[in-house]
């Protein structure tokens, strides 16, 4: 964990492991989901729209070197970069033939600015074929990210939202995906229907338990065009909203627990206003950040203060 840090911030690590920025380009190759194919359900995850987090540039239609190359172009006006990870994003980024996926990453990975990968998928869609190759990319060099969409521990929770996957599938993933070199991350939304406090500090201590490097947690966001703004307009009782400042005292509370040597990538994110519905915050991850960072002095505590009491 940085000196300088309460806990294990991720931008410390990507300093230290790259000596230097190095930016995530967003890619949407056009993959699908299982639980939208009808192969393990439909209509997706009752909270799912990927277009309140694909970037303008990220069409299927267009080339992935396209795509990587429309994106640096947006971030070298902000920020000084000189190296990038391939971020394939958007759906289920390992769900499809191996033949196919070699010839996708193979492509991000021949740009001359890209020196890595990161896939986000679900612990369900993940052949051991596929990690078979993924291992060999990292022995040649890339920093190659795998990404898992926990979304909750809680088998009752992941069947509410049509997630169509447990979380016996997640450790079984993490577990074959383990010891190949590849960076395993995890995905989590804390305030989802039915789970009270105590349910999602017991997220922390699952996830604990996982060959984990890094996790992102965002807070339940209800979106337009998506299964949850339907329940949310039938039914808003069965949902519990929390203010900002019981969710960043949370976010601390969850800290606590958290295995110290996992990586927290992100605590926040808020979908663009013309798709946002509830709750509007109104802040950046940056911000929310600083806000965790300023509530863990004033309790005087650290990531993982409470972990090895557990």
């Amino acid at each position: 964990m940085s000196k300088e840090k309460r806990y294990n911030d991720f931008s410390s690590y990507v300093r230290k492991k790259f000596n230097g920025r190095v930016q995530k380009v967003s890619i949407d190759a056009g993959f699908t989901c299982p639980n939208k194919d009808g192969t393990k359900g439909v209509g997706g995850c009752t909270y799912c729209n990927n277009n309140t987090f694909n970037p303008e540039y990220c069409k299927p239609i267009k080339p992935i070197k396209v795509q990587i190359d429309e994106g640096i172009n947006f971030f070298s006006k902000k920020y000084k970069v000189q190296k990038y990870l391939a971020y394939f994003q958007a759906f289920t980024n390992t769900y499809a033939p191996l033949k196919d996926l070699i010839k996708m990453y193979e492509e991000a990975l021949s740009h001359d600015d890209v020196i890595g990968l990161v896939i986000a998928t679900r612990p369900d869609s993940i052949k051991d074929d596929v990690l078979d190759y993924l291992e060999k990319l990292a022995e040649r060099g890339f920093f190659i990210k795998l990404e898992f969409g926990l979304e909750s521990t809680n088998n009752k929770t992941l069947e509410s939202i049509n997630r169509c996957q447990t979380h016996e599938e997640a450790i079984d993933a993490f577990n074959r995906a383990k010891n190949r070199g590849l960076h395993l991350g995890g995905h989590l939304i804390l305030g989802l229907p039915g789970e009270t406090k105590e349910d999602m500090l017991d997220h922390a201590r699952k996830v604990s338990e996982l060959p984990i490097d890094t996790l992102k947690i965002h807070h339940l966001q209800i979106v337009k065009h998506t299964m949850m703004a339907i329940q949310f307009k039938r039914t808003p009782e069965i949902f519990t909203f929390m203010e900002l400042e019981e969710y960043i005292d949370l976010l601390v509370d969850f800290l606590e627990i958290l295995n110290p040597d996992i990586i927290v990538e992100r605590f926040f994110s808020e979908s663009p206003a013309r798709m946002l519905i509830h709750p509007k915050y109104g802040l950046k991850n940056f911000e929310v950040k600083h806000l965790v960072e300023k509530r863990l002095e004033e309790r005087d505590t650290i990531q993982g203060r409470l972990f090895s009491n557990l």
